[in-house]
Parts: C-alpha cells; structure tokens; sequence
C-alpha cells in the first residue's frame, strides 16, 4: 500500500513539474469553448398533460356479450407508435415544419429532429393514465405548436384505431366466414355423393356393418326357430287330422242345421229369425211382411250353406292324398288349423330365405363395407367440424357487431387535457452553467492527462526513493538546490503564472456563468456605452 501511495505522488510530481501543459490546454479550449456555449440559440419548452379514462359505463353491461379489448395496452402501443414516420409527417404537415425544408436532407434532418425531442411519458401514479407531452424549440410558439400537434395526432390515432380494428375484425370474419361456408357446401357435396354412390351398402339404422351383420343373424335364428315350432305344430295337426274319425253319415244335415261354422251370412241370419219372431207375435203367418222375412230368411240360408260347401270342396279337394271332405265340426276346425299353420310355414319360409340372403350379402361384402363405412365417418367427421366452426364464426361476427354498435355509441377511451400547450416566456435551456463547467473540467482534465503524458516520455527524478528504483544503488543523502543556483526563483515563477493563469481563466469563468443566467446584467452597460 505504501508503495501505491509513492507512486501515485510521484505521478503527482511529475504533473505538477509539467504544468505548463494545463496552462496550455486550459487557454487553448476554455475561451473557444465558452464563447460558443454562449453564443447558443435560447430554447423553448412547451408541454401538455392529458388524463386518459379508460373506464366505460356500458363495460359492466356488456361483460360476456361482447370482446373486451384491453385499453391500457391500447394505449401504450399508441404511445410507443406516436414517433412513427407517418405521424411525424402529419405533425410537420400541421405545424407548416415542413415549408421550411428546401431539401430532402434538411426535411429528414427536420424528422429526426421531431423524433428525438418530442418526448411524452407516463407522469401519473401506476394506476393514473396522465400523460405529459413535452417539446423544445428556438421559436416558443412553435413548440407549442408543435405539442398541439402531438396531442391531436395521437388522440385520433387512439380513437381511431378502435374504429380500424372493429373493421378489420369485421373484415377477417366475414372473409373467414364465406371460406368456410364454401367448405361446408363442398363437404355436403362429398357426402351427398358419396350416399348416392354407396345407398345400398351404408350403413342404416342398425349402426355400423359388423353390428348390423350381428342383428341379421340373430333374426335369422329367431326365424328358423320360429319356423321349426311352426313346421312341429303342423305335423301334430296333421298327426291329429288323420287320426280322427271321417263319417259322412248325417254330416251335411248337422253342417246345415249346426252353427259351429261361421260364415258372413250368419248374422243377418240371426238378426232375420229374430225379426220373424218379432213378426209372428204381432201377425199371421199370411201376413206379407211374415211371408217376405220368410223368403228372405230361405235365401240367406241358401247361401250359407253353398258357401260352407265352396270352403270344404276348395280345402280338400286339391290333395287326392287329404282325408275326404268330413262334416264334423271338430275335423273341419283341424284342417282350418292345418291351413293356417302351412300358411305360417310358407311365410316364415320366405323370411328365412331373406335373412339368409342378407346374411350372405354381407358376408360377401365384409372387406368393403367396412372401408366404405371409415370413408364415411371420416366424411361426417370433416363435415361435422367444419359446420361447427362455422356456427363459432357466425356466433363471433355477432359478438363482433354488438361491439361495434358498442364503440360507436360511446367511445371506450375518453380523453381530457388537463394543462393545453401554451408558449413559454422563459427559456428552458441549453444548460450553459452546465456546458460551461463541463468544458472547463474538460480543458483541466485534457491538461492534466498532457501533463503525465509528457512526465511519463521525458520523466524527471523527485525523490530519493526514485533514484534508488532506477539505479539500484542506496541513497544516504540528499543535497538541496541553493540559491545561487536560481532553481526556486524558477520554480516560484513557474508557480506564480500557473496561478495568474488559472484566476484569469476563473474571472473569465465567472463573466460568462453571469452572462449565462443573467445576461442583461451584463449587456446592459455595454448597451449604455454604444
């Protein structure tokens, strides 16, 4: 540590023998510098603070009715967008900047310039939209221009946007909308030609192939069992008919005169006799109407027994091999049985070879029907889908709308200045107590650095210390310069302008720090003597 801190005077020591070089540095950048800063153009500042309410009276009513967009984040990609070329552009339009470009490269200077000095930034609390936007120029009232500008761009853009973006939302749907309408027409096409193709082989009710091979197969064991039972009821039948005992003694008496076989004619028969009863209680048997019922009576009699004779000669006489037409009322109901039963067998036959049939169409389909069927559920599926996104889509563009008539009937984003631009009377800068401060620790610093430049390139020993690092031999002691020598009166020279110089250039410092922050104090007198 010790050695750092003997370094460190050294280069100490070697600045302050090579002083002269801060004299130079000082006097060569200072007055130049001093000059220049106060020679530069006053500028002006204008700014305007706008409160921006995000908060909407119809946002609690049309929550889940319509698409809430976010504001705050509305308004900050407006903020960030407001500097964008085009804004610029309108801003010099507005102000008439533009008039005073001559050319291209003073016009994009003039851009460039509105870029980096139009500044607006959030002033508020966190939860406070206030504003600030604030410009400097040489003219105070185009600053305040200027700012105008700034605030109505960027309140149109705002309030424009939510317009844009409501058309454009518009836009994309109904665009998305037609789209997939084609679609779903298309895939309605697909699958309308594709029922019509294959309507005889997709699937029905029953579901799908092996389910519906399934359903038919069990309907033909139910069948064929059905017809078993009924081929079983019809050989016992016949096993009783021709057991049964055929006689034909007084048969077409007890035919006539029973009523066990019923015919169509036997209930006009019946409602006759009772009529004739009716009749005869009241009248002779001479009586016209006695007579008429009578004749009528016999008629209808007549036909009854020519039709039970039609029945037992078309039963019987078509099998040579059946037993002979018996009047017995038991026989007769038999072979009505017998009838009926190989009419069952007949019809359950004729099921029986259908669903074998339909076994065996599908048996003989098995390695197409299912492919038909995945091709159609890939269809339904496709179609299925494209019909849902496309209620989605119509159910959006409603949303869509009621958001529109939403924003057009109050404006979600209200804006209130709260301090217009107005033109200053006093000029914001440049900083010249600053400029001027910094130039001249600057000019010190740059001599300074000089100073151990040129001690470090032409050192010059200081101290005992030195000499004994650069020669390597011990000092024991130590001879002063005399006075005959001259070299304090040097050196007290030396010090002596190194000190003039420094509280010249400190006066000179302070005129123009004076004339900085009050310059008619200081052009006042200089006016009175010209």
């Amino acid at each position: 540590m010790q050695e750092i801190i003997e370094q460190i005077v050294d280069y100490l020591k070697g600045i302050w023998l090579k002083r002269r070089f801060i004299i130079i540095s000082t006097w060569l950048i200072c007055p130049f510098a001093w000059i220049y800063i106060s020679q530069l153009d006053n500028v002006y500042e204008s700014d305007a603070r706008i409160y921006v309410d995000t908060q909407s009276v119809l946002g609690p009513l049309l929550k889940g009715l319509t698409v809430k967009t976010n504001p705050e984040v509305q308004i900050r990609l407006m903020i960030k967008t407001l500097l964008s070329r085009p804004n610029l552009e309108r801003i010099t339009r507005m102000t008439d900047l533009d008039v005073r470009a001559s050319t291209p490269e003073a016009y994009e200077s003039l851009i460039n310039g509105l870029k980096s000095n139009i500044i607006i930034r959030k002033t508020g609390g966190r939860h406070d939209n206030i504003f600030t936007i604030t410009y400097q120029h040489k003219d105070p009232e185009m600053a305040k221009n200027v700012v105008n500008a700034a605030l109505t761009v960027f309140i149109e853009n705002t309030l424009g946007e939510n317009r844009s973006d409501s058309n454009s939302a518009q836009k994309f749907i109904s665009t998305q909308i037609k789209d997939y309408e084609n679609r779903l027409l298309a895939s309605e096409s697909r699958l309308t030609e594709f029922k019509q193709r294959y309507s005889g082989v997709l699937p029905g009710q029953y579901g799908g192939y092996y389910q519906k091979l399934n359903i038919v197969k069990e309907q033909l064991k139910i069948t064929e069992l059905n017809l078993l039972e009924q081929e079983t009821q019809l050989e016992s039948a016949k096993a009783q008919l021709s057991s049964s005992p055929s006689s034909n003694d007084n048969a077409q008496n007890n035919i006539m005169n029973s009523n066990s076989i019923q015919t169509t004619y036997d209930e006009r028969i019946a409602e006759l006799e009772a009529n004739l009863d009716s009749l005869q209680l009241r009248y002779t048997e001479m009586h016209p109407d006695v007579k008429e019922v009578k004749r009528r009576l016999e008629h209808l009699n007549n036909q009854r027994s020519q039709e039970i004779s039609e029945y037992l000669n078309a039963t019987n006489g078509s099998d040579n091999n059946k037993l002979s037409t018996s009047q017995n009322p038991v026989i007769q109901q038999l072979q009505i049985q017998v009838n009926q039963l190989e009419n069952l067998v007949a019809s359950t036959t004729v099921r029986v070879k259908n669903y074998r049939k339909q076994v065996n169409e599908l048996e003989s389909k098995i390695h197409i029907l299912p492919e038909i069927e995945a091709e159609l559920t890939s269809l339904n599926r496709g179609y299925e889908i494209t019909k849902k996104k496309y209620e989605e889509l119509l159910n959006r563009q409603e949303t869509a709308q009621l958001a529109q008539q939403a924003d057009e009937t109050t404006n979600p984003i209200q804006f209130r200045v709260i301090d217009p631009p107005r033109a200053s009377t006093e000029p914001a800068g440049p900083k010249r107590v600053l400029f001027l401060l910094g130039s001249t620790v600057f000019a010190f610093g740059v001599g300074v650095a000089l100073s151990l430049l040129f001690s470090q390139v032409n050192p010059v020993v200081t101290s005992s210390s030195q000499v004994s690092k650069i020669t390597g031999i011990p000092v024991f002691g130590i001879v002063s310069a005399t006075e005959n020598l001259g070299l304090k009166r040097w050196h007290r020279r030396k010090t002596i302008f190194f000190i003039i110089s420094n509280s010249l250039l400190l006066i000179m410092l302070a005129f123009f720090m004076l004339y900085a922050i009050a310059p008619n104090v200081i052009l006042a007198p200089i006016r009175g003597v010209l």
